[in-house]
C-alpha cells in the first residue's frame, strides 16, 4: 500500500525541471498577466484622474479670464460714465443743451449696464459690451464737441458783453455830462429869463365921489398905493408870467392874507401881499402897473417889493405922513 505525499518522487528527482518548469511558466504568465492588468488599471486612473484635474483647471482659468475680461469692462464702463458725467453737468450749466434725458445715451447705459452687473455674462455678451462702450464713448465725443461750440459761443458772448458794458459806461458816462451840461444850461436860461425892472414908481392916490382920484402923502386920506415899473428880458419866451409884490407897512408887517406865500431863490419863504399875472412878450419892454388897496395905511415908510421867477427884481419906499397934500 502506497502513502500519499508530496515530496517528490525518484523519477522527479532525476528530471527535476520538467513538471516545474510547466507549473512555473503557467503561474508567472498569470502573475504577469495581472500585474499587466493592475498597472493598466492604475494608470487608467491615473490618466483620468490627471485629464479631469486639466479640465478643471481649464475651466476655473476660463472662468477667471471672463471675470477678468468682464471686470475691465466694468471699470471701462465706470470711465465712460465719468466722463459722461463730467460733460453732461458742464453742459447744463451752459443751457441745458444736453442732459441724461438723451433717450439714446440712456438705452446704451441701460444695455451695458445690464450685462456689466450680470454674473458669469457670456463671452458674446461682453463682446456686445464692448461695443455698446464704443457707440456710448462715441456719443459723448459729440457731447464734447458741442461743449466747445459752446464754450466758444460763451465766450464770445461774454467777450460781447464786456464790449457792451463798456460802451454802456461811456455812454452813461457821456449821458450825465450831457445831462449835467443840459441842467446846467437849462439853470443858465433859467436864471436869464428873470426879467429885469426898472423905472419903479409908489405913488399913493385919493380918490373922490366924483370917480377923480389925486395924489396924497396924508395917510388918512391914501385910499390905493399903485405901483408901476417897467420889465424886459430878451431870453424869456413869450407867454404868461407871473409878478409877485410884498408890501411891508410901518409896523414891519407884510400886508398878507396870511396863506399867500412864495418860495424864493435866495430868501426863503415869504408871504406876499399881490399876484399879477401878465401876457409877456419876448424882448420887449412892457409897462406894469399893480394897485394896492386897503382900508387903512399906517402913518410911515411902505416898503414894495417886486420878485419875478423866484428873483427880487425892484424894490422902492413910499413915506405917508400925517397931515398935507403931495403936489
Amino acid at each position: 500500500m502506497m502513502a500519499n505525499t508530496n515530496y517528490p518522487s525518484a523519477e522527479n528527482q532525476q528530471n527535476p525541471n520538467r513538471p516545474a518548469r510547466t507549473n512555473n511558466t503557467t503561474k508567472n504568465v498569470i502573475i504577469g498577466v495581472l500585474a499587466a492588468g493592475l498597472l493598466g488599471t492604475w494608470a487608467y486612473f491615473l490618466y483620468d484622474k490627471n485629464d479631469s484635474n486639466k479640465q478643471i483647471q481649464d475651466s476655473q482659468v476660463a472662468a477667471a479670464s471672463a471675470r477678468t475680461e468682464q471686470d475691465s469692462i466694468k471699470s471701462l464702463y465706470d470711465m465712460t460714465l465719468l466722463r459722461l458725467d463730467s460733460i453732461t453737468g458742464d453742459n447744463n450749466n451752459k443751457a441745458g443743451v444736453i442732459s441724461e434725458r438723451d433717450s439714446k445715451i440712456s438705452d446704451l447705459k441701460k444695455q451695458i449696464s445690464a450685462i456689466v452687473n450680470k454674473k458669469n455674462a457670456t463671452q458674446a455678451e461682453l463682446n456686445k459690451a464692448k461695443s455698446l462702450i464704443a457707440e456710448l464713448n462715441n456719443q459723448i465725443a459729440q457731447l464734447e464737441a458741442e461743449n466747445a461750440r459752446l464754450t466758444g459761443e460763451n465766450q464770445q458772448l461774454a467777450s460781447n458783453n464786456a464790449q457792451l458794458s463798456t460802451e454802456k459806461q461811456v455812454l452813461e458816462t457821456n449821458l450825465q455830462t450831457t445831462t449835467a451840461e443840459k441842467e446846467e444850461m437849462a439853470a443858465t436860461v433859467d436864471v436869464a429869463s428873470t426879467f429885469t425892472a426898472s423905472n419903479i414908481q409908489i405913488t399913493p392916490f385919493n380918490e373922490k365921489g366924483n370917480g377923480k382920484e389925486k395924489t396924497t402923502t396924508t395917510a388918512k386920506k391914501v385910499d390905493k398905493l399903485v405901483v408901476s415899473f417897467d420889465v424886459e428880458n430878451r431870453v424869456a419866451r413869450s407867454g404868461p408870467a407871473d409878478l409877485y409884490v410884498m408890501v411891508t407897512a410901518p409896523d414891519g408887517k407884510v400886508i398878507s392874507d396870511g396863506a399867500s406865500t412864495l418860495t424864493t431863490r435866495n430868501d426863503g419863504d415869504r408871504a406876499y401881499t399881490y399876484k399879477s399875472t401878465i401876457n409877456y412878450e419876448q424882448g420887449t419892454r412892457q409897462s406894469i402897473k399893480i394897485p394896492l388897496r386897503q382900508d387903512h395905511f399906517q402913518t410911515g415908510n411902505y416898503k414894495i417889493e417886486i420878485y419875478q421867477n423866484g428873483f427880487k427884481v425892484a424894490e422902492g419906499v413910499r413915506s405917508l405922513k400925517k397931515g398935507g397934500l403931495f403936489g
